[in-house]
Formats: C-alpha cells, structure tokens, sequence
C-alpha cells in the first residue's frame, strides 16, 4: 500500500516537473548535468536538465528530473545509476531497453519502467532510422551523487 502510494506520488511529481519544465528555464535549482557525447560509430543520447532538488521529507533525498533525447540509431553505453531509484517516460519515439538479468523490452510512447537501485542497464536505444526518441527521466537518490556512471569498458 505504501509502495503503490509512493510510486503514485512519484507519477504525479514527473508529470507535474514535465508540464512546468518549458516554463521555469530559469529556475535556480537546474540539475547540472552535461550533454553526452558522441564516442561510437552511432550517435549517442544527450541530456537536458529540467530540475534537481533535495527532497524536503527525506533527509539525504534528492529529487531530479531530464529529457533524455536520442537522435535516429542512437545509443547509451551500457551503464547504472548508482543506488538511485529511476523512472522513466517515454516522450516520443521507440526505445529498446535491457536491464541485466531481464529480457529486452521495448517501450513506445506513453510507456514507462522503473530500474531498482544498483540496475545494471546493458541497452538503451532508439529504434528508429528516421525519428527521434525522447525520455523523461526521474531520479530519488542520495544527495551527491552521480546520476549516471558508464561502464568502464563500453
């Protein structure tokens, strides 16, 4: 019961930072996180931060939310989040997804998945020749640290 309010709650905070996102290009609080960059023979995804703040109710909690966009062919390296907790939305577009451990999925417009703390996320992909994808991505992790850490060997 707790969890399904939490996930519900967590549903409503993304929904509401992505209505709010185009409109508060100002705040103070943006996450700082720079764009990817294209190391492979595809291109890869870059990252628009739209907000980062310390959760007021849970101490060494914070709350961060982005765009996450993959031009035509583009790929993630493989890669974890850390011990955060990650929401994910898919905006526009296809992406195939593989978690480690898990089969390969793929998500359209609309869908969404969650990744445990520690997730290994071993594909992330735009399906697409021609389109773009696009992702709102929601992160609950400990204050500091890094959102994101590609594998030492992709």
């Amino acid at each position: 019961m707790i969890g399904t309010r939490f996930a519900g709650s967590l549903l409503a905070v993304a929904t509401l930072t992505a209505a709010t996102a185009c409109t508060a290009s100002d705040q103070s609080a943006r996450a700082k996180t720079p764009a990817a960059a294209v190391t492979s023979k595809h291109p890869t995804e870059t990252v628009k931060p739209l907000l980062q703040q310390p959760l007021p109710n849970v101490k060494g909690k914070t709350f961060t939310s982005m765009v996450v966009d993959f031009p035509p062919t583009a790929r993630a390296k493989p890669h974890r989040h850390g011990k955060a907790f990650v929401y994910a939305y898919v905006l526009e577009g296809t992406v195939r997804s593989k978690l480690a451990g898990k089969p390969v999925r793929t998500y359209r417009q609309g869908e969404n998945w969650v990744e445990r703390p520690g997730a290994h996320h071993v594909l992330t992909e735009n399906t697409s020749r021609t389109e773009r994808a696009k992702l709102l991505v929601v992160y609950v992790s400990n204050t500091g640290d890094r959102l994101k850490v590609d594998d030492p060997r992709s």
